[in-house]
């Protein structure tokens, strides 16, 4: 929910005629039901300090604030004030409303960044009451968009940068703050699935865009570009002009070997923000993208690696741009010792491959990233990135004793990340496809796979069963949705569905683990091998009580609980303590645990899901009821099996 904060007087106030105007009238009447209309979460200070004075819960409100409203009908110091300081913070955000009497009229939305509403007796006049709200909620809600928003100091100043809100916080945790930074510790842990539901339920769109762009960086380190590629997309649907979810975007475009549309997100990156043109960041990126474009080009599956290197040596033209946005990136900044590695790496392969002469500065280039990587070193001798980057110039330019050295070093240091080990292999694929020093290429794989033996490597399921279903009916349930009845035929059909769908072993089951529906596809894929993951709404004896033992025969229920949960891999999740508390205290925790299935079952690989319900049809849910998990998955991949129980047989009970 976007989050909006009120700069107003306090309390009643004599106007310019020296009738007094009662603002809290103003406030409880007019504004708060208006931004609540418009989907905002509305803050506003209770307290009216001195002057120009702003304590830091107020400080931080117009920092975060998406929206901030402020009224101007006096000629108030403090609400003044914060206008100054939410003018130099933000660049956007803020809209004025002032009162009037009577019918004048009122200026357009833009006109003089003002809306006007009505007084009457002192508080906001009745005849024209919902009219002055529907105007403020349409506009604001509208914001985002329109040029009433910006801030005339950035508007004056284009070079003016808005700060990063992390590092404005107080050093003591206040009111605001608080809950904010427990939603951040939160998002440094988390698993890409957790970290979109964070993303749904940020107080605020800065929050919401760090969450989202943590869920895309995530994503791309599984490999799941296309889903990354949907949270840099919604990123900039908040922030259009957001520079690093652009980036990102491209990245992810070209890692999907999307390389046209890269270049083109690149080349439109350049065009409409010029101070990220000459960026190193914007060269590297180029640079990666050229690069997966030549090797695309060559690495063609089952090949010969006789055939992969003369065609390798034919596609010059995207290895040289490759090259030269490297080494353009490690020149502005030699701290960029990733670029200065891939360039100098490119033009050894260049030479290797018998390519065009070109110029080649890789003595100088070299000299220069042996100091970069050994600073780095100095700095960070424990860091895997770093000391893997060592081992790679060591393979490019030392002999044999020293590669062996340098990657044993590397290796020390990976901490069972599995992930890192298999990137650091990849790399060496390039060079032993290509021939390049095949003796040091071999000695480096047999390291790094020796090192890939002693690690676990993530599971990684096959497939992805993702379930929805009735609870079995409570003896007291005035109409019967899933009777004692109906649960043969129930089984029956979802085991028919997994059948059909191929489950087995190496594929993997998500759902809650509820009476009725949630067990019974539990037991049909534990009958199938498939691997069985709970997640739970609540702590485990609430939800036991609350969705399992109330049902019809609940004993008995409770009981296949237990045969489930004892041949778990993994003890189940509970969603308050993975996520923390309901961010709204009337939330359904059943529906916002539905949301958080979905989202981990897409951040396994979208293309891998099938989703299963056990549902009679009924709509008029909301986010992370049946209906809507139904509509998201055939909306995403269209594999949805419906089991209708409406037309299931019943059996007497």
């Amino acid at each position: 929910m976007r989050h909006a904060f009120v700069a107003m007087p306090f309390g009643s106030k004599p106007g310019q005629d020296g009738l007094a105007i009662d603002f809290e009238r103003i406030f409880d009447d007019y504004m708060l039901p208006a931004l609540h209309a418009a989907g905002l979460k509305v803050f506003r200070t209770r307290t009216e300090g001195p002057p120009g004075e702003a304590d830091a819960d107020m400080l931080q409100h117009l920092l975060m604030a998406d929206v901030v409203v402020a009224d101007i009908t006096l000629d108030d110091p403090n609400v003044w004030h914060a206008l100054g300081v939410r003018h130099a913070l933000r660049a956007s955000g803020v809209f004025l409303v002032q009162a009037t009497q009577g019918t004048a009229t009122d200026p357009s939305p833009g006109e003089n960044q003002r809306l006007r509403y009505h007084l009457k007796a002192g508080g906001p006049d009745p005849d024209s009451l919902i009219d002055d709200r529907q105007r403020l909620s349409n506009t604001v809600s509208s914001l985002p968009d329109a040029q009433h928003g910006t801030s005339p100091i950035h508007h004056a100043l284009p070079h003016l940068r808005e700060p990063d809100w992390r590092t404005l916080l107080p050093v003591q945790r206040n009111a605001l703050t608080g809950p904010y930074a427990a939603w951040a510790d939160r998002l440094d842990s988390a698993r890409p699935g957790d970290i979109l539901v964070l993303a749904d339920e940020a107080p605020c769109t800065a929050l919401h865009i760090a969450a989202r762009l943590a869920a895309g960086d995530a994503l791309m380190r599984l490999r799941h570009c296309d889903f990354a590629l949907e949270q840099f997309d919604r990123v900039l649907e908040l922030e259009p002009g957001h520079i690093l979810a652009r980036r990102r975007r491209a990245s992810c475009l070209a890692r999907l070997g999307r390389v046209i549309e890269a270049r083109e997100a690149v080349c439109s990156l350049v065009t409409e923000t010029p101070e990220a043109s000459e960026a190193p960041e914007t060269r590297a990126l180029a640079g990666s993208i050229d690069k997966a474009d030549w090797i695309s080009r060559w690495a063609l599956a089952d090949a010969a690696h006789g055939a992969m290197r003369a065609r390798a040596a034919s596609e010059n033209a995207p290895l040289s741009a490759a090259i030269e946005h490297y080494r353009q990136a490690f020149m502005r900044d030699p701290s960029r010792y990733r670029a200065g590695l891939n360039a100098l790496t490119l033009m050894l392969l260049r030479r290797h491959l018998g390519c065009a002469k070109a110029a080649d500065d890789s003595r100088r280039l070299s000299d220069g990233l042996q100091w970069s990587i050994g600073a780095a070193l100095a700095l960070m001798p424990d860091d895997y990135r770093v000391r893997s980057s060592d081992a790679e110039y060591c393979l490019l330019r030392g002999d044999l004793a020293h590669v062996r050295e340098a990657y044993r070093h590397a290796t020390a240091v990976a901490g069972g990340d599995w992930h890192a080990l298999d990137s650091s292999r990849r790399s060496l694929c390039l060079l032993r496809d290509l021939g390049f020093r095949p003796a040091e290429t071999a000695a480096a794989f047999e390291i790094i796979d020796d090192a890939l033996a002693r690690t676990e490597p993530p599971f990684v399921p096959r497939q992805i069963f993702l379930f929805s279903g009735h609870m079995a009916d409570a003896p007291d349930r005035a109409t019967p949705r899933f009777p004692a009845g109906l649960e043969p035929a129930a089984a029956a059909a979802i085991g028919a569905t997994l059948d059909a769908l191929g489950a087995g072993p190496g594929d993997l089951a998500l759902t809650q683990g509820a009476s009725g529906g949630d067990i019974l596809f539990l037991e049909a894929c534990k009958a199938r091998q498939v691997r069985l993951h709970l997640m739970l709404p609540l702590p485990e004896p609430e939800f036991l009580a609350r969705s399992v033992a109330s049902a019809r025969h609940g004993a008995r229920w409770r009981t296949r609980y237990d045969s489930i949960r004892h041949a778990l891999d993994d003890p189940p999740r509970v969603l308050p303590d993975e996520l923390g508390p309901l961010p709204e205290a009337d939330a359904n925790p059943f529906e916002r645990c539905n949301r958080w299935l979905l989202a981990t079952a897409l951040s396994w690989g979208i293309d891998k899901v099938s989703f299963i319900c056990l549902w009679n049809g009924e709509g008029g849910d909301g986010p992370g009821g049946t209906a809507h998990m139904h509509a998201e998955m055939k909306r995403r991949t269209g594999k949805v099996s419906w089991i209708d129980t409406r037309k299931l047989p019943h059996q007497p009970a």
